[in-house]
């Protein structure tokens, strides 16, 4: 096999959409990535000619690294200041890369359960991604790659070293975090009208018709990663979370909301001037927000800078 540059270098979106799900930052996606084609250049030319599956390679390697990442990530995090989010990212950023993953024998014919079938349209919502949080690292691989990526149970059982039957019930594991922890995702439009009527009542200073909005039950939390100013604790209940959104505009008069689609629905974008300076985004359950999530963290907030000679913004509510 001739080593093929642009065939190798092809694949690199599918591994950055692979780590990203496995560990829930960009950055440490893209480590992920850096280092799994250094694992590839350092193996030498006769060595790599000798893989028959470049892209089989790619995933095993940059699998174990997200392994090994996830397990020293629990620890940092418990030096974390305040609430650890996973990044918000824009809808449609990793359109096309799940699943089918270059592994041999994957595709979207080993599907999952039908009642499972909306991982695979939300594999990027902060709502799945927070839940992924509360698996074990090795539950989270095993989801990830079986259920979001459609790789068969045998090639996980070599990633992470287990035998086939264990990686099956590490899914299944998985699997159930996700039913136990999450409510059937809404229809999208239905989703996106709350949260227009969130925004909407927001906008209007409206401390009522911002509480009719929210859930009784509802949570909202904030990250900001100890650099920029968020709230430490999670703030619940209709009252204490309109009155603390509303305090937040008071506070910030230059502060402006703009609904954007994020890989789980309309988000809204806040900006202060040209910069976006934060990303909510929302769980929607009967017609009322139940959670707020609230990114503030500039280390997280990447995937919304502007690409080079566009300019990326909300559109109108």
């Amino acid at each position: 096999m001739t080593d093929d540059l642009e065939d190798v270098f092809a694949e690199r979106r599918r591994l950055l959409s692979l780590a990203y799900r496995m560990t829930g930052t960009l950055a440490d996606a893209e480590d992920i990535v850096q280092e799994t084609y250094l694992r590839w250049y350092r193996l030498g030319e006769a060595a790599r000619a000798e893989i028959a599956n470049p892209a089989g390679w790619l995933t095993r390697v940059a699998s174990r690294i997200a392994l090994d990442l996830l397990d020293s990530a629990r620890r940092r995090r418990e030096q974390y200041i305040g609430q650890w989010l996973p990044e918000p990212v824009p809808a449609g950023l990793f359109d096309g890369t799940a699943p089918g993953s270059g592994l041999a024998g994957s595709s979207t014919a080993n599907s999952v359960d039908p009642l499972d079938r909306v991982t695979l349209d939300d594999a990027v919502s902060t709502a799945l991604l927070v839940v992924l949080e509360s698996m074990t690292p090795a539950e989270r691989v095993a989801f990830v790659l079986h259920d979001v990526f459609a790789i068969p149970f045998d090639e996980i059982a070599r990633i992470v070293r287990r035998s086939p039957a264990a990686v099956r019930q590490l899914a299944t594991s998985g699997r159930r975090h996700v039913r136990e922890n999450r409510t059937a995702v809404v229809p999208r439009a239905e989703h996106d009208r709350v949260v227009r009527a969130f925004l909407h009542a927001a906008q209007a200073g409206d401390v009522d018709r911002l509480v009719r909005v929210l859930a009784p039950d509802v949570q909202l939390w904030s990250d900001g990663g100890g650099v920029v100013t968020a709230a430490l604790n999670v703030i619940e209940g209709p009252d204490r979370v309109a009155r603390f959104v509303l305090g937040v505009d008071a506070k910030m008069p230059a502060l402006t909301h703009e609904v954007e689609p994020t890989g789980g629905g309309l988000g809204v974008l806040l900006r202060t001037g040209d910069l976006v300076s934060g990303v909510m985004s929302f769980r929607v359950r009967n017609g009322l927000v139940t959670d707020i999530w609230v990114m503030l963290n500039p280390a997280k907030l990447t995937g919304w800078l502007p690409e080079p000679g566009t300019n990326r913004g909300g559109y109108d509510a």
